[in-house]
């Protein structure tokens, strides 16, 4: 089997809090290009950015009109090779459009699992409302086109991230291997820190797909058959 993942787009309402940075006819054709080169895509979290509303809590109208705003992206998500799993900034689309919190893959005697990996994080777990209440404030700031402020909250939330490229120092990689053990899984395939990343665990594999948001591109190739598995920053 061939599946690509993408994660981490941020797709917004276009406003100056959107972070996605792509123009939609450019990405587009990266989409076809993926369609015509693996069977399955599974969208890893954070495809839309639904905690950046104007007034707190309007997480459900965010989503409409990030949507809304994006309509041939969202209409090619719609195709069956597309599978979505819902992060923390698109956790409503957990409820609303039935998106799951992880996949388990079978093929070629590879078991493989997607996740977006916010569960790592202690304040989402514990107090997901002050993670939030962060994210809104900083695109308050971004709005306020306070940027350098806004880069210093991104490098404060990365720390407390802990996703570091050095196994032994990664507490993120820690929690996804500990989360394949527990589903037998061969491969653990995750997104949420932004930083793609390749590394062998052993038996397992650790894999992220870093983030096509802010104009970048970033996405995992995995061939079963050929037991191939790649991070590409460009296509």
């Amino acid at each position: 089997m061939r599946i690509a993942v993408i994660s981490d787009l941020h797709l917004g309402r276009r406003d100056a809090a959107d972070h996605f940075g792509h123009d939609d006819s450019v990405f587009l054709r990266f989409l076809r290009f993926l369609e015509s080169n693996f069977e399955r895509i599974v969208l890893l979290g954070d495809i839309f950015e639904t905690l950046t509303p104007r007034a707190p809590w309007g997480h459900a109208s965010e989503l409409a009109a990030a949507r809304a705003s994006h309509p041939d992206i969202v209409q090619r998500f719609a195709q069956p090779q597309y599978h979505y799993i819902h992060g923390n900034h698109d956790l409503v689309a957990g409820t609303l459009l039935g998106a799951p919190e992880q996949l388990v893959l079978e093929a070629d005697g590879v078991r493989m699992l997607f996740t977006h990996g916010h569960h790592h994080d202690w304040v989402i777990r514990k107090a997901r409302f002050l993670s939030e209440a962060a994210v809104w404030a900083g695109a308050w700031l971004r709005r306020m086109r306070l940027r350098a402020m806004f880069r210093m909250f991104q490098a404060l939330d990365a720390r407390l991230t802990n996703a570091l490229p050095d196994p032994a120092r990664c507490t993120f990689q820690r929690w996804a291997l500990a989360r394949a053990h527990d589903s037998g899984a061969d491969i653990v395939v995750t997104g949420h820190t932004h930083l793609g990343m390749r590394v062998e665990h052993g038996s397992r594999l650790f894999l992220n797909s870093g983030t096509c948001s802010e104009g970048r591109f970033s996405f995992l190739s995995l061939d079963t058959h050929a037991a191939r598995y790649s991070l590409h920053t460009t296509w």
